[in-house]
């Protein structure tokens, strides 16, 4: 765990400093003032014990570290943080809302707080206080956080995940850009193969970036998980059209897709062996920051989603929820510390920390620095507009979030496009899978 002080982040000061950041006496002084007048006052002697996912853009962490100092220094509160994998963060908060103990809050993915609805702390004066504000949350970004009118935790940001790619690649392919609908695109990722600068999209249990593509595909074929009922309609053929097109699409792949994790292809990306991904921009940032990669980075480029026949984007982007239970300890506090992470001192400061992996949920943010500070940021700022919720036209909430952690979806294109499974095999044990939960 990390336990962070006014003397820390004034050591860190320079690399803060370089994003743009609020550092040393000004952002304490910010901090201090907000905390006088703030609408929730940390109890005397609050602690808050935080988790959350373990970032991929270092000065991301910079930024948020620096809040949490800050956010110390002003109110008195301890803090307690520490990050785990993405992979690691659903198992680690089911456990402490299994034992009502170990943690206060928990930073986490996709519809997270609807995994524990009777076990967290409802959260809609700070989302009224903020979405007031700061004209009003995105439609996905809500959806994944209430039940009914209750919200159970805030939408921080999206981690937009879109489509990397190497211009070279790509031009040398005979395309000018990435295609906008799923037949050019396949022709596209052909090509690639053809040319040894193959495409690869997760087929493991990669959290985001195996959720998001194979997701994309089944929405985009008109196909669903659940009706807006909540009734299983998986088993169709529209989804055996849309397993039909990954697996000719997972045929253009480099070797190993069906084993990667959420860090994989970042890996091959940047060591030259893949020429097209999903991932959010964190690639990007990487080869800009290592000096040897330096042409790497100028012909790297985004793109977004491709519509399939649906005729509008159906993308499922990584929501970052953060939730408090409601065993905390010290709820007011719990309530100040999430609110002060969104405000504009902090938020604007952060997303160009985060340079673009992180995607503003509140309204407001539309125009935030870091859309225009580099043009290949641009597409990530429209992740949380474009996203559907993790329930797809099925009603978000526990159900829904359970069928994304257990990567049901995931699991069926991956049964069908690796052989181990036929379609029918694939539909059908999906359809079991869903039906022991919306039962």
């Amino acid at each position: 765990m990390h336990d962070f002080t006014r003397r820390s982040l004034l050591q860190g000061g320079t690399a803060l400093a370089a994003t743009g950041m609020l550092t040393g006496p000004a952002l304490f002084d910010f901090a201090k003032a907000w905390a006088q007048s703030a609408p929730w006052k940390a109890e005397p002697g609050a602690k808050l014990t935080v988790m959350r996912w373990k970032r991929f853009v270092p000065a991301e962490d910079d930024a948020f570290n620096a809040m949490v100092a800050a956010f110390k220094s002003a109110t008195g509160t301890e803090m307690n943080v520490f990050s785990e994998s993405f992979e690691d963060v659903q198992p680690k908060a089911s456990v402490a809302a299994n034992t009502g103990s170990g943690l206060d809050l928990a930073w986490g993915l996709h519809t997270l707080p609807q995994l524990f609805p009777t076990k967290v702390l409802k959260m809609n004066d700070v989302a009224d206080y903020l979405g007031n504000k700061y004209g009003g949350w995105t439609e996905a970004a809500a959806k994944t956080c209430k039940q009914g009118n209750d919200w159970l935790g805030i939408p921080v940001a999206t981690i937009g995940g879109y489509l990397t790619y190497r211009k070279s690649a790509v031009e040398k392919a005979g395309f000018k850009q990435v295609p906008s609908d799923f037949p050019a695109y396949l022709e596209l990722c052909k090509a690639l193969k053809k040319n040894n600068t193959p495409a690869g999209f997760a087929l493991g249990h990669a959290t985001g970036d195996a959720n998001a593509w194979v997701h994309n595909i089944l929405w985009g074929h008109n196909a669903w998980t659940v009706d807006k009922d909540d009734k299983v309609i998986i088993n169709s053929p529209e989804t055996m059209k849309a397993l039909e097109y990954a697996k000719a699409l997972s045929e253009t792949f480099i070797p190993g897709v069906a084993s990667w994790n959420d860090s994989s292809n970042n890996k091959a990306f940047l060591s030259g062996e893949l020429f097209l991904t999903s991932n959010g921009i964190s690639i990007y940032v990487a080869a800009k920051d290592d000096p040897s990669k330096k042409e790497l980075a100028e012909d790297i480029d985004h793109a977004l989603w491709p519509v399939g026949s649906i005729g509008k984007p159906t993308e499922l982007q990584l929501a970052v929820p953060i939730l408090a239970f409601n065993f905390c300890k010290y709820p007011n506090a719990a309530k100040a510390f999430i609110a002060f992470m969104l405000e504009k001192e902090n938020f604007e400061k952060w997303l160009s920390g985060a340079r673009g992996y992180l995607t503003h949920t509140l309204n407001a943010y539309d125009s935030a620095p870091v859309w225009t500070a580099d043009p290949k940021n641009a597409v990530f700022g429209q992740a949380s507009k474009r996203a559907l919720p993790a329930s797809g036209i099925g009603t978000p909430g526990e159900k829904a979030a359970t069928a994304i952690a257990d990567f049901i979806v995931v699991d069926m294109f991956a049964n069908y496009c690796t052989g181990a499974k036929d379609g029918k095999a694939a539909m059908a044990e999906a359809e079991r899978q869903l039906k022991r939960i919306y039962r």
